[in-house]
């Protein structure tokens, strides 16, 4: 397994790896086949990410092949460029394998390098696993957002962490 910053050249494969990662979990914004980006939109955004200094894009590889992928996006004002808010999709048959301290620890480091010192996060209150990988990376609640999400006939309140690095 490989964590590394995408490429310009991961765009395709890196919007099909979101849509898989998208219809298999019930954890993350859309649904099965909802997702809107093209193509073109998300070479698009890999380049203006690529351009910004406080935001990236970190991919799993394995075997040649993604397998998932931690976003970055830092503030883009003066007084929020030092914070970033984060997005983390593993597909399925690789969860519970360390895969997400992993993308953490890589971004740590990423974030320390860039005079990141706020990470923050949503984390629908129904994902348990992901909540204890967040608590145990030092993530800190910070507050709740009642009935943010409706899944599956029911409404789940989202769950607002961050850390904060030296």
């Amino acid at each position: 397994m490989y964590i590394r910053e995408i490429q310009l050249s991961d765009s395709e494969e890196y919007l099909n790896v979101c849509k898989e990662i998208d219809a298999e979990s019930e954890f993350l914004l859309f649904e099965a086949g909802e997702r809107p980006t093209t193509l073109q939109e998300q070479k698009n955004r890999i380049e203006e990410m690529k351009e910004r200094n406080n935001s990236t894009i970190f991919v799993v590889e394995k075997e040649g092949r993604l397998i998932g992928y931690l976003i970055a996006v830092g503030g883009q004002a003066k007084r929020n460029k030092h914070s970033v808010y984060i997005v983390v999709g593993i597909k399925k048959a690789y969860t519970g394998q360390g895969i997400g301290t992993r993308l953490f620890e890589t971004l740590e480091s990423w974030a320390k390098e860039k005079e990141v010192s706020r990470l923050e996060l949503g984390v629908m209150s129904s994902n348990i696993a992901a909540f204890i990988l967040y608590k145990k990376m030092g993530f800190e609640l910070e507050g709740v957002k009642k009935n943010m999400f409706y899944v599956n006939g029911k409404f789940i309140n989202e769950y607002l962490m961050a850390k904060f690095l030296d």
